[in-house]
């Protein structure tokens, strides 16, 4: 277990956290765009609500960095900073290799189970345990889980990670930032600072 410099965020680079209660989200989390933010916002938010720690539960690599190749938007180390910044108290990092990949959505459910979450917040289309055969409506049977809608940006297209990497992919690298949103949460934070400016 580590802590992040000058911020209250715990990270354990393995799943063995347990808590009496919590507030959790769940995702790869590539690059924590505005999607993801929202999600760890709202999770942030319910934990106060509820009295009970705030957990970000991710995976290193991103499973699809693994499965399909991919390139990640962002270090282990970037994204750990990144979710760090918006304020939660722990961060989970699972190793996502070969071994982890087959295990079952139930021995899933069953790590989850050790940090008793109160409520988990995740985006429709996340899927857990060997084959993707853990969905929402299966996790909803253990947990109380609310499903966010997706972000979309101006144009109407729904904010993802896929999307930010094809637009680096293509040189076009200010749409991707501004989809990622970390530019403009600099910029807030820099203004709230007094004009220094602030890395995530």
């Amino acid at each position: 277990m580590d802590h992040h410099p000058g911020i209250h965020t715990q990270i354990h680079y393995d799943t063995g956290l347990t808590l009496s209660g919590s507030a959790l989200t769940i995702g790869a989390f590539d690059g924590v765009h505005s999607g993801h933010q929202a999600l760890i916002r709202s999770t942030v938010l319910n934990a106060q609500r509820l009295g009970v720690p705030s957990v970000v539960y991710t995976f290193d690599p991103p499973p699809k960095a693994l499965l399909c190749g991919a390139r990640p938007l962002t270090s282990i180390g970037e994204k750990v900073a990144r979710i760090s910044a918006l304020g939660p108290d722990h961060i989970v990092v699972a190793r996502f290799d070969a071994a982890y990949r087959a295990r079952t959505a139930t021995e899933f459910i069953q790590d989850l189970g050790r940090i008793a979450p109160l409520v988990i917040c995740i985006g429709s289309d996340f899927r857990f345990g060997s084959c993707k055969k853990g969905n929402p409506e299966l996790l909803a049977g253990y947990f109380d889980t609310r499903i966010l809608p997706a972000v979309c940006c101006e144009s109407g297209e729904v904010v993802s990670s896929t999307r930010i990497r094809a637009l680096r992919e293509a040189g076009r690298f200010r749409e991707a930032e501004r989809l990622e949103g970390w530019s403009e949460l600099l910029f807030r934070r820099s203004s709230d600072n007094g004009g220094h400016h602030a890395t995530a």
